[in-house]
């Protein structure tokens, strides 16, 4: 894809109104140096220079479409705790909607803290508890979905595994979207074995697509176009799933995406150095949506996305891409 082409499917994307449904996370980081080993124990002694925090999990795919779109929606769980106000004024901040969220004091707001030195990480400290809404949560935000489905223009569906996402939520908006003819993407989780019937497109990384496949780690084959495991896996996902496109992000071999009436297409992966993969899944399907609901092809779309993932990985943190940024990195016509 050539600039030309990338900046005609990019003039539409501020016009674009998505909902982003899942788990919500506060991603904290804590930044300093080591210069010497604990005396109490073999473990590095880290000096805080700094702390920051960001919107995680589903959270963070909304701040990604953010960047881009004209309007964000966020459907997720928070307590009613410092850390839930704190995510929230970040995602104020950002100009996300949250209409829609689903505040419940007896909730734990899930916060991964990550402690980083020399730009390396050292350790992932999580507080979580994985508990989802109620009967009486899950039928209040289906009524809200109703109001909202006529004025979006796609949704996507993230699943961390921290318990948001049910069968019968999911059902619900699936068959909301299908109605009012809106694109449905979905980031799962192979801990989780939902049904996703009905959705366009499913992204799961490698690992999570040989997991969901039931197919044992399989080491991969350049180029992936000759993986006879990866395409059996794709087919086979495919026709579980029910779905028109698989997408499979394959980490340093790029991005292949199956189709039910076409041979598998593979992009390479466009990143120069990968300082940090966290959130790169999350800027795959951010940029993937939005380009299929501005009028991209599946094909395009993921070459959109594959350029925007490059570009993370190459960032410390739970990193987002600038406009500008994604735009330089397609060739001239």
């Amino acid at each position: 894809m050539n600039r030309t082409r990338y900046q005609a499917i990019a003039s539409r994307f501020s016009d674009l109104k998505l909902l982003v449904v899942g788990d919500l996370i506060l991603d904290r980081f804590i930044w300093g140096k080591v210069r010497r080993i604990s005396p109490e124990a073999p473990v590095p002694v880290v000096e805080v220079d700094r702390e920051t925090s960001y919107p995680g999990g589903a959270a963070n795919v909304a701040r990604n479409l953010r960047e881009f779109a004209g309007e964000i929606h966020l459907l997720g769980q928070i307590g009613a705790c410092p850390e839930a106000a704190h995510l929230r004024e970040l995602l104020l901040r950002d100009g996300i909607g949250l209409d829609l969220l689903v505040e419940d004091p007896g909730y734990q707001t899930i916060v991964k803290t990550r402690i980083i030195a020399q730009h390396q990480q050292v350790v992932r400290v999580d507080r979580e508890r994985k508990t989802g809404p109620n009967a009486v949560q899950v039928n209040g935000t289906i009524e809200k979905l109703r109001a909202l489905i006529g004025s979006i223009d796609g949704i996507i569906i993230e699943d961390y595994g921290k318990g948001f996402l049910s069968q019968e939520l999911i059902d619900a908006i699936v068959a909301e979207a299908g109605r009012a003819g809106k694109i449905v993407t979905v980031d799962p989780n192979p801990a989780n074995a939902f049904q996703w019937t009905g959705v366009t497109t499913v992204k799961p990384n490698r690992n999570e697509a040989y997991a969901s496949a039931g197919r044992a780690y399989h080491p991969p084959v350049d180029p992936p176009t000759r993986d006879t495991v990866l395409r059996e896996v794709g087919a086979t996902l495919l026709e579980r799933w029910g779905t028109q496109n698989v997408l499979v992000t394959l980490g340093e071999h790029g991005i292949m995406l199956f189709d039910r009436e076409k041979e598998p297409f593979h992009i390479p992966t466009r990143a120069q150095e990968v300082y940090d993969v966290s959130g790169a899944g999350d800027t795959t399907i951010a940029l993937f949506t939005l380009a299929l609901c501005a009028g991209a092809t599946p094909v395009e779309a993921a070459e959109i996305a594959n350029q925007a993932s490059g570009i993370v990985v190459g960032k410390l943190g739970t990193a987002t891409v600038a406009p500008g940024e994604l735009s330089a990195t397609f060739p001239d016509a």
